[in-house]
C-alpha cells in the first residue's frame, strides 16, 4: 500500500521532474512540425515529420512509465504500425507518421506542455510556501529587524510586533503544508489524466485457460 510520503514523492518527482522532458518535446515536436509540413512539397518533409514522430514516441514511452507510477496501475501502450516488408526507403522513413497514434504522440507533446508549466508552477510554489513558512521562526525575527520592514501582518491591521510577523508567516506555511498532498496530487492527475487519454491503451487481462484435470495426462501422452 502507498504511503502518504511515498504518494506525495511520486506526485512531486512527476510535476518537477517531467517539466524539463515536456519543455524539450515540445520544442523539438513543434519545430519538426513546422519544418515538416512546411518542406512537404519538396519531399524532405517526410522523412522530417517521420523523425519527429519517433522522437514523439521515445517521449511518449516515458510518459507511459511515469503514468503508470503516478496512477498505481499499468497503462497498455498502443501498437504502432511496422512498415512493410517491400517498403522502400522514404516510405520506411514516414513509416512513424502512419499510424493515428504517431500523430497523437505529437500532438501530446504540444497540448500537454501548459499543463506540464501549471503543474510546475503550482507545485514548487506550495513547497516553496510550506517550507520557507515552517521554518519561518529561525529567520523570521531577522527579517522583522529590517528598518522599514512592512509585513503582510501590518498591511492587514494585525499589528507590527515581532511575534504577530513571526507567528503569521508561520502560519501560512503551516496551511501550504496541510494543502500540499492533495494540491500536488491534483497537479500531477491533471498531467497524468490527459496523457492516459492520449498515449494510452486499456490493459488486457490475460486470459487464464479453464482447469482440467486431464491436462497433465494429455501432456504426457503428447510428449
Amino acid at each position: 500500500m502507498t504511503t502518504l510520503r511515498q504518494r506525495i514523492a511520486t506526485d512531486t518527482r512527476y510535476a518537477l521532474g517531467g517539466f524539463p522532458a515536456a519543455t524539450i518535446s515540445f520544442a523539438l515536436v513543434v519545430s519538426g512540425m513546422a519544418a515538416g509540413i512546411g518542406s512537404l512539397v519538396a519531399v524532405v518533409g517526410v522523412p522530417i515529420l517521420g523523425a519527429t514522430a519517433a522522437t514523439a514516441r521515445r517521449f511518449a514511452d516515458t510518459e507511459r512509465e511515469m503514468v503508470a507510477e503516478v496512477l498505481e496501475h499499468p497503462v497498455g501502450r498502443p501498437v504502432y504500425p511496422d512498415a512493410p516488408p517491400s517498403a522502400g526507403l522514404l516510405r520506411r522513413l514516414a513509416n512513424p507518421v502512419a499510424g493515428a497514434q504517431g500523430w497523437l504522440d505529437m500532438l501530446h507533446a504540444v497540448i500537454a506542455f501548459p499543463f506540464a508549466v501549471l503543474s510546475f508552477a503550482v507545485t514548487l510554489t506550495w513547497w516553496v510556501g510550506a517550507i520557507a513558512g515552517l521554518s519561518f521562526p529561525l529567520y523570521g525575527w531577522i527579517l522583522a529587524a529590517i528598518p522599514g520592514m512592512e509585513g503582510l501582518p501590518e498591511l492587514l491591521g494585525l499589528g507590527d510586533g515581532t511575534a504577530t510577523f513571526v507567528i503569521f508567516n508561520t502560519a501560512v506555511g503551516a496551511l501550504f503544508a496541510v494543502t500540499l498532498p492533495p494540491v500536488v496530487r491534483g497537479m500531477a492527475l491533471v498531467r497524468a489524466t490527459l496523457a492516459q487519454a492520449m498515449l494510452t491503451r486499456p490493459v488486457r487481462p490475460a486470459v487464464q485457460e479453464p482447469f482440467s484435470p486431464y491436462a497433465d495426462l494429455l501432456a504426457a501422452r503428447r510428449a
